[in-house]
């Protein structure tokens, strides 16, 4: 009995803090004008007083001299600024809600070669985290697996559907790999262990390292057979690795790390992305050289060594940027879930990053590294109609009010948990707007 009540309790808790009232928004059906705005591009440009047209779910025209469809509907933008969506680069969003709670967890499988689990499948898109995104002009996400080694295939998603199918924007469109630390760490309480229990975890993680190296060449080999007596899963999960249709992401920090990671390049040839990438900036070059894009994590932190410099986090964007390697500024806090991006890229330009190369580092370097740069990160021709409207400079917490988000041409909702609560207590102390 007391099993009963309290899934019932659970249920009725749960329906009083769903958002019935966001629903998905239908396929665009009406030609969108968006004008007088200053539109930025994404790769750089600035357009003032522009118009930016919308058919069918794509761009069909941007610029100061447009013509306008006779039937499309205007929603002038005077005085307002127009980008394109954000992109939140590594994320799990829809996998875990609350971090407290296993039940709402479902980000990780045991083991540590599961390169054939798809995160994609997993994707809750109920999650009210989604919403809080949306609000702040995030419309895509690539969710990843969490896990230790080959954890599984990451998926990018668009923030406004009714299941993960119709989430869906390019799915198991890379392997990540989690690299071992690969340092010398002291004891937890500072003392010395025994002698009989002394390890290396250097030497444990370059062996860890092998068998994934070992994996993959055996993987090549199978991939290489024109028949098969059995579907091996595992193989066939990383099959886009060899012909670079998949990207190789690696969480790495430390140039050791990194170096490591190059590995991968030179011997299979992979498409590697660095995720966390915290002391990327000493190996710049480096990376340049070998085309690696760089996803870095959050900016609020520490820097990842001692010696580095406490404002490292901060500057690490321009180094990058002056290096001439793709970057990318996310938000992997636990706390804020994604919804300081654009704050974080905006930290960055008090370090040396313009404006639009900030811009351009949660969007078009985004779409880069995920591989959907020939359908979003800018406002152009011919790309899906990704765009946000917002009252002022998108990377200032004062003026950062999104009025407008369009995903695919659909007009989305723009309301979410935290805005529904707000009006709750609003109304009822009688508080007023500031």
């Amino acid at each position: 009995m007391k099993k009963i009540f309290f899934s019932l309790f659970t249920f009725a808790f749960l329906a009083s803090v769903a958002q019935d009232n966001v629903l998905p928004a239908p396929k665009q059906n009406q030609p969108i004008a968006i004008t007088g705005g200053t539109v930025h591009v994404g790769n750089g440009k600035v357009i003032n007083n522009a118009t930016v047209v919308m058919v069918d779910g794509k761009i069909t025209a941007v610029g100061t001299n447009v013509t306008i469809p006779a039937n499309a509907q205007k929603i002038d933008a005077t005085g307002k600024h127009v980008y394109p969506g954000l992109i939140l680069a590594s994320s799990n969003l829809g996998l875990i809600e609350m971090g407290n709670v296993r039940a709402t967890n479902d980000s990780r499988e045991i083991g540590e070669m599961n390169p054939n689990v798809r995160s994609i499948v997993a994707y809750n898109t109920d999650s009210k985290i989604i919403n809080t995104l949306r609000s702040n002009g995030i419309l895509l996400a690539n969710v990843v697996p969490e896990g230790s080694l080959l954890s599984g295939s990451s998926s990018v998603v668009q923030l406004d559907a009714w299941n993960w199918e119709d989430a869906a924007y390019k799915t198991d469109q890379g392997i990540f790999l989690t690299m071992p630390s690969l340092m010398q760490r002291p004891s937890r309480f500072g003392s010395a262990r025994r002698a009989g229990e002394q390890t290396d975890p250097v030497k444990e993680g370059l062996e860890k390292i092998e068998e994934v190296k070992t994996f993959f060449r055996e993987a090549k080999a199978y991939h290489a057979s024109p028949t098969h007596e059995e579907t091996n899963l595992k193989f066939e999960a990383v099959k886009g690795l060899f012909d670079k249709t998949q990207k190789l992401y690696v969480r790495a920090n430390t140039v050791r790390q990194m170096l490591v990671a190059l590995d991968f390049v030179k011997e299979f040839g992979f498409d590697l992305v660095i995720v966390g990438g915290s002391d990327s900036w000493q190996i710049a070059d480096l990376l340049k050289q070998y085309n690696v894009s760089v996803i870095l994590g959050r900016q609020h932190s520490l820097p990842t060594l001692p010696d580095d410099d406490v404002d490292q986090p901060f500057k690490t964007p321009a180094m990058l940027q002056k290096a001439g390697v793709n970057f990318v500024i996310n938000d992997d806090d636990a706390h804020t879930r994604g919804r300081n991006l654009m704050f974080n890229a905006g930290t960055a330009v008090a370090y040396g990053l313009s404006k639009e190369e900030a811009l351009q580092s949660i969007t078009l370097n985004a779409a880069k590294a995920l591989g959907i740069d020939d359908k979003t990160g800018t406002i152009e021709v011919g790309k899906d109609a990704n765009v946000i409207i917002s009252e002022g400079d998108i990377f200032d917490m004062r003026t950062s009010q999104v009025t407008h988000a369009f995903i695919q041409g659909r007009n989305i909702v723009l309301d979410d948990k935290h805005k529904q609560l707000n009006e709750r207590y609003m109304k009822k102390y009688g508080l007023k707007e500031f």
